[in-house]
C-alpha cells in the first residue's frame, strides 16, 4: 500500500512533503518517544505520533519511514513542514485518536499486505 491510498482510505490531511506520498508502507510504529522509534522503527513503516516537532521529520528520514501521522488533530510547527518537504517524507494528520487510527490503520495494512 502506498501513502497516497492509506491517506484516501482513511481520511488524512495531508500537511507537508507531498513528494513522499508514493512511499510504500510496510507496517506502523506508535510511539511519542524519539529513542524509542530510532531505535526500533523499521524502515517503511507509518510513524503515528503526537510529536510536532522537527526533530520527527529527521527521525523519519533516518530510519527511512514512510510518512508520520499525527493524532487528535495536532498540526505540525512549520519548520516541521518545511523540513518535511525537503526530505519528501510526508507529515499526515488525522482528528483521530492513537488508539482509533492505530487500529485502523493495522486493519488497512492487513488487508492490503
Amino acid at each position: 500500500m502506498k501513502v497516497s491510498e492509506l491517506v484516501k482510505e482513511l481520511n488524512l490531511v495531508v500537511f507537508s512533503g507531498g513528494e513522499g506520498l508514493c512511499h510504500e508502507i510496510t507496517g506502523g510504529y506508535v510511539s511519542d518517544l524519539l529513542s524509542d522509534v530510532m531505535g526500533n522503527a523499521c524502515e517503511g513503516e507509518v510513524w503515528v505520533t503526537l510529536q510536532t516537532h522537527r526533530n520527527v521529520v529527521a527521525i523519519a528520514s533516518l530510519k527511512e519511514l514512510a510518512c508520520v501521522l499525527l493524532v487528535s488533530s495536532l498540526v505540525p510547527e512549520q519548520n516541521t513542514m518545511d523540513h518535511s518537504n525537503e526530505e519528501g517524507i510526508p507529515v499526515l494528520g488525522t482528528s483521530l485518536s492513537t488508539f482509533e487510527i492505530a487500529g485502523l490503520l493495522y486493519e488497512k495494512i492487513k488487508k492490503a499486505g
